[in-house]
């Protein structure tokens, strides 16, 4: 027999589904998620099917998952401590944004804080012109000073994004390089080569969602593809991008922005497919786990695509399934803020100890 198995991995479930390539039947089974040892929940989800369906390691010919471990850790801020250098005199690129609120018609509204906070921001001399040739060569002095500055600040990475830089890379490139020579693994991340589009804006929260995210994600692929080869299965692992499509595991490890709505994207498209059956081609779905809530519109049997989705607080600027997520799922804690008001999420109880119905302390 062969089987073709999908996977959703979610902060605090993980789902399995079985296709038997010869018969059709179906398959479906859930096991808890281990945040603390990603890649687990798969060997135990492959056990599972062997000992209730009789699916054997060897039998699994098509693997692809989808997981929110990306979308997860931007809702929750579990991200690394970011450095970002930028153009001289553009600090302000990630505050300013594109001058909207929140809620532009409430005097309260807030923005909420960047993921890279200004105190980590800083200057490099160098200039690209909107045309793409190049103004002013990128002066290593800068380089080696705001390198320094990133580290003193206890950053764990930096990201590059320079003004134009989507017109001609060679500046980021240029910067790169000597960071790479005066730190040697220090991760570095270019916006040119996150998603090298137009808007300044646009392309370094790009960058810096990618930055943020992809040591986890990395990590979190790497378990993923030890944990299927210890489980004996030979299927080279697939990932779900953002725009529904499929990718290499290993291609996501580097490519993570692209995936950063994998599993969100995965559920709309499963339930586009649910709204044409069921003779209902325009639907919204809403898709609830156990750390974030997914909403999305289906208009004629078809999931809407599109940019600048929102991942809890923040745009990014791939194209992606047209889908909103915020930290409010089954697990969310509710807690009391320093003004007495009580909110919900978006820290998650997780599967460990979950919520406080299963009784383990959640």
């Amino acid at each position: 027999m062969s089987f073709r198995v999908g996977v959703d991995i979610g902060g605090t479930f993980t789902d399995f589904c079985a296709f038997n390539d010869v018969t059709n039947e179906i398959h479906t089974l859930k096991v808890l998620s281990s945040p603390d040892k990603p890649g687990s929940e798969v060997i135990d989800g492959i056990k599972a099917l062997g000992v209730r369906y009789g699916v054997s390691a060897s039998d699994v010919v098509y693997f692809t998952h989808g997981t929110t471990v990306g979308v997860n850790t931007v809702i929750q801020r579990k991200g690394i401590r970011l450095g970002l250098l930028v153009t001289r005199n553009f600090t302000d690129v990630l505050e300013l944004a594109r001058l909207k609120m929140p809620d532009m018609y409430s005097l309260l509204s807030v923005r909420p804080e960047a993921l890279v906070t200004k105190d980590r921001i800083f200057e490099i001399s160098e200039r690209i012109r909107a045309d793409g040739s190049i103004e002013q060569e990128v002066d290593p002095a800068t380089v080696e000073r705001s390198l320094a500055d990133v580290q003193a600040a206890g950053c764990e990475g930096v990201v590059i994004a320079l003004i134009n830089s989507y017109r001609n890379s060679h500046n980021e490139q240029a910067v790169k390089t000597i960071i790479q020579r005066l730190s040697p693994g220090f991760p570095v991340f270019c916006s040119t080569d996150v998603w090298p589009i137009i808007r300044e804006y646009e392309r370094t929260v790009t960058a810096v969602i990618h930055g943020y995210v992809q040591p986890r994600v990395s990590q979190y692929l790497e378990s993923l593809q030890q944990a299927l080869l210890d489980a004996k299965v030979n299927a080279i692992p697939q990932v779900t991008k953002s725009n529904g499509g499929v990718m290499s595991a290993e291609l996501g490890r580097t490519a993570c922005a692209q995936m950063i709505l994998s599993g969100t994207a995965a559920g709309v498209i499963g339930a586009s497919y649910v709204s044409k059956l069921s003779g209902h081609p325009n639907t919204m779905s809403l898709d609830v786990g156990g750390t974030s809530a997914d909403v999305a519109f289906i208009r004629n049997g078809q999931p809407q695509f599109g940019i600048g989705e929102v991942i809890g607080e923040f745009p990014i600027f791939i194209p992606s399934v047209a889908v909103t997520s915020i930290g409010a799922g089954g697990g969310s804690i509710a807690w009391v803020d320093d003004f007495g008001i009580l909110r919900v999420g978006p820290e998650s109880a997780g599967s460990k100890p979950g919520p406080a119905c299963y009784g383990n302390g959640g």
